[in-house]
């Protein structure tokens, strides 16, 4: 078989190399892969500015939110004025079948996307909990902190979906009825942490000090405003080519990330899309939870003037 052929109007290459170093797939099957779960894949990219993680041949992986100058013109996409870099970023936006195939062409590996559509004026779509366990711990914490986290849900009236991250930790989403300020949905996210934590002080923690979690799951509140967050169905650049894959949460005990990977997932998901079926109605987020939010620190913030009043004191000191 050549290792050259046209798919979508998309003319593709070294088909027949392992994708990345340990992947387990040709760029074939990744295509492949891209082209069975994209009728699912593609409503959640649609209209998201899109950051991919590449990794070509003979180099590490780095992400790419600029769309290089070779892009072709049909690849749909949106200037955004980045602060931190003054200068604007051209970033894809992924909706149709077409711009997946060429970036899985591109050696894109991994699809992380922003939490609005368009303009980040239109708010996140989703409250977005990234539950990571520590480095050495077992996959099972993650779930347990996903239970927390839907405990400390419920308790307000609210529920949430949940997926694998691909790598070695959860993600809780809740839909949001539009129309919410940024500011209230952050806050928000930062009080279902601290009330999951509440729940089990021993295994969730809202710490965003690596070194001072005690073995404990981070509870990350952090995925809010202009935060991205991995694609559900998106494949990931680990061993294997495990992918972000939705759980139902009566099944969520047992399952680990090397469930679901481009070559298992598209016959589990066979007719179905598990995400839409199992994601809530879009809610309103309760009064008290925002308000409560609002008096918790951004845990960035909080920890670099940690960082900077410890700094301050070994001089003092010294």
């Amino acid at each position: 078989m050549s290792s050259d052929e046209v798919r979508h109007g998309v003319k593709l290459s070294s088909l027949d190399q392992e994708v990345f170093p340990g992947a387990g797939a040709t760029k074939r099957e990744w295509l492949d892969y891209l082209e069975a779960v994209a009728d699912r894949m593609l409503p959640e990219l649609r209209d998201r500015l899109l950051t991919v993680l590449r990794v070509l041949r003979g180099q590490g992986p780095f992400m790419q939110k600029n769309l290089p100058k070779y892009t072709p013109d049909w690849v749909e996409r949106v200037s955004v004025w980045a602060e931190t870099s003054k200068r604007d970023v051209s970033y894809a936006l992924c909706n149709d079948l077409r711009t997946l195939i060429w970036f899985g062409n591109q050696r894109a590996i991994e699809f992380h996307t922003s939490l609005y559509r368009g303009e980040p004026g239109h708010g996140p779509t989703h409250l977005v909990l990234d539950l990571d366990p520590p480095e050495d711990g077992p996959f099972s914490l993650a779930i347990g902190a996903a239970k927390l986290v839907r405990e400390a849900l419920r308790n307000d009236g609210l529920d949430g979906a949940v997926k694998t991250s691909g790598s070695k930790g959860v993600h809780v989403f809740v839909p949001l009825a539009p129309g919410q300020a940024g500011e209230d949905i952050a806050a928000a996210t930062r009080a279902v942490a601290a009330r999951a934590e509440r729940i089990d002080p021993a295994l969730g923690t809202t710490e965003f000090v690596k070194d001072r979690r005690e073995g404990k799951v981070f509870l990350d509140s952090t995925r809010a405003g202009g935060a991205t967050v991995v694609s559900v169905y998106s494949p990931r650049h680990r061993p294997g080519a495990p992918v972000s894959f939705p759980v139902r949460w009566a099944d969520l005990d047992g399952v680990k990330p090397a469930d679901f990977t481009v070559h298992t997932a598209p016959a589990l998901l066979a007719d179905a899309d598990p995400w839409t079926a199992e994601m809530p109605a879009p809610v309103v987020l309760p009064a008290d939870l925002v308000a409560e939010g609002h008096t918790i620190p951004i845990a960035r913030v909080a920890a670099m003037h940690e960082g900077k009043r410890r700094a301050r004191a070994a001089r003092e000191s010294g």
